[in-house]
């Protein structure tokens, strides 16, 4: 059971829009047909870079494609942005390894979309131009705000793509048979190339041709897992409950979160984290107004729905035709250890899966899907960071006179060290337990960047001393607990027990942001913080009509 909830707690920690796979991994054989549809998958996207780049002229057809992506689109590259390799692989390895409970997790990470559906896309998008930080900093200080965003923005972005760079050596590792080192530089080099020359348009393409291809193969692994079972569920279900090691309990909910603090503090996690991510955010504004944004959101929501929907069927089709095939088991392992253990590890359960159900072709797809995967994330999260150097810092910080095409040109460079710094700490992190780093990243979106950017939009007190000082808070307060935690204080730094006994420090974090935020504005009497509360109006109307909004480009 302690294997499980650890398994559980970690996988939670990395999921969200960009997830690494954790635990000891085995080189596997060389897989010919995966190797070949990756490099179809790789050259086709060159070329959609390639046709971007001719049509990424100005910073805004760089950072947003030109506003002109319409909602359709731009729901399902915010489903390819968001459905990670490890929501993949380790939601159905979960569901393989403890049944329903892994129904919990899938479900759970859509509970923070209703906000930003309701709350967030529409003001986003009528208030920003490239970046959260536009809408936060809208009627404050542009320098401290901007700063404060652009720290919390690259902080999750580099946190972020340090997972994604370990996940995909892993994934290689696990699926292609090649050394770790060249994974990380191949995808380094690749993430580099789509955001340089093609920006969002060719981000945008890649992370829908990304969403279709994951999909399509989930799809067709679950309708092939239901077909052996006349399409029902309750056969499906009655069949792993006869075969698994743990019967009718696989069945039963409850045991993956060990406290009621812990599973509080996992959700605000979930739901404030997600609407604190700058790449999602990012997002919204490659679309033409409010509407459009608000119907990505819609698209977004059910595309990635219904992929965690597949996961808990693909992760029950893996305990019955994966948990007891000798084809799929380590026979060398059971031996030792007893027990069903698979080749390669509990996350391989679905490519296992794909296997038995479509043979070496099908599962030569999966395969490559499944690291594709990654880089349609790191493109998304590569940009972002970009853009919060290039836009936040660079043009409205350190040079306000700033020409477009200087902006441009600062965006590209920051492109280009983001992905070696992605390579040089990838190949780093190889050997260390990295789920505090996503776990991390998801506090600091949550902590830092979520309470400054609602707050902005609704709270009409609101000053540049509150915003800076509570953000500032926040984002301190997520970083020392996660440190003083059981993940880094007992696991990496071993000492014998934790100074903060709780793995998800946000239930903490986020009330100290809040509240900070709160008290420095209310105590803030100063002429500025009078002048900024009376913006809120003009601010407010803009925000529910559009009027005065960036448009979308023409071309």
């Amino acid at each position: 059971m302690n294997r499980i909830l650890w398994m559980a707690l970690l996988l939670s920690a990395g999921l969200f829009a960009a997830g690494a796979l954790e635990g000891a991994v085995e080189k596997q054989p060389l897989n010919v047909s995966a190797i070949v549809m990756f490099l179809l998958f790789v050259g086709g996207t060159l070329g959609i870079t390639y046709w971007a780049a001719k049509r990424t002229k100005t910073a805004k057809d760089f950072y947003t494609a030109g506003g002109g992506i319409t909602g359709f689109q731009n729901g399902m590259a915010i489903a390819g942005d968001y459905m990670s390799a490890a929501s993949f692989l380790g939601i159905s390895g979960l569901v393989y390894l403890a049944g329903f409970d892994g129904l919990i997790y899938s479900i759970g990470f859509l509970v923070g979309w209703p906000i930003i559906l309701f709350l967030v896309s529409e003001r986003l998008r009528n208030l920003g131009k490239y970046t959260f930080a536009d809408v936060a900093a809208y009627r404050l200080k542009q320098t401290p705000i901007r700063t404060l965003a652009a720290f919390g923005s690259i902080a999750t972005v580099i946190l972020y793509l340090i997972a994604q760079m370990v996940g995909s050596g892993k994934l290689i590792q696990l699926l292609f048979g090649l050394p770790y080192e060249y994974a990380v530089i191949l995808v380094g080099a690749l993430m580099i190339l789509y955001v340089t020359f093609g920006g969002m348009l060719a981000t945008t393409w890649v992370q829908i041709i990304k969403a279709i291809l994951l999909l399509s193969g989930a799809t067709f692994m679950a309708v092939a897992v239901l077909s052996h079972y006349g399409f029902s569920p309750e056969a499906l279900f009655a069949k792993a409950v006869e075969v698994h090691e743990k019967g009718e309990a696989i069945m039963a909910p409850g045991g993956l979160v060990s406290d009621p603090i812990s599973a509080i503090s996992l959700g605000i996690a979930l739901m404030f984290g997600t609407a604190g991510l700058p790449h999602i955010l990012m997002r919204f504004f490659t679309v033409a107004d409010a509407k459009e944004a608000r119907k990505s959101v819609f698209f977004a929501t059910g595309f990635i729905g219904y992929f965690y929907i597949l996961t808990f069927i693909i992760g029950f089709g893996a305990i019955v035709m994966v948990l007891n095939n000798p084809q799929y088991l380590d026979l060398a392992k059971q031996a030792i250890e007893g027990g069903s253990p698979i080749i390669g590890g509990k996350n391989m359960a679905a490519i296992h899966l794909s296997h038995a159900v479509g043979g070496n072709f099908f599962l030569g797809f999966i395969s490559a899907v499944a690291f594709a995967t990654i880089l349609a994330v790191v493109s998304g999260l590569t940009l972002a960071g970009a853009s919060a150097i290039s836009h936040d810092l660079y043009a409205n910080v350190f040079n306000k006179e700033a020409t477009e095409a200087q902006e441009m040109k600062i965006s590209k460079i920051a492109t280009i060290i983001l992905g070696i710094v992605a390579i040089f700490l990838g190949i780093a992190f190889e050997q260390q337990n990295i789920a505090f780093v996503v776990g991390l990243a998801f506090a600091i979106a949550a902590s830092a960047n979520f309470p400054v950017l609602f707050l902005s939009m609704f709270w009409k007190k609101l000053t540049t001393r509150g915003a800076t000082i509570g953000g500032s808070l926040g984002l301190a307060t997520a970083v020392v607990l996660v440190v003083l935690g059981p993940i880094v204080w007992v696991d990496i730094l071993g000492n014998a027990e934790a100074v903060f006994p709780y793995k998800y420090p946000a239930l903490f974090s986020v009330t100290v942001a809040f509240v900070a935020i709160w008290f420095f504005s209310i105590t803030d009497k100063s002429q500025t913080a009078k002048d900024e509360i009376e913006a809120f109006e003009a601010q407010d109307i803009r925000s529910q009509t559009g009027i005065g909004a960036e448009g979308a480009s023409a071309h």
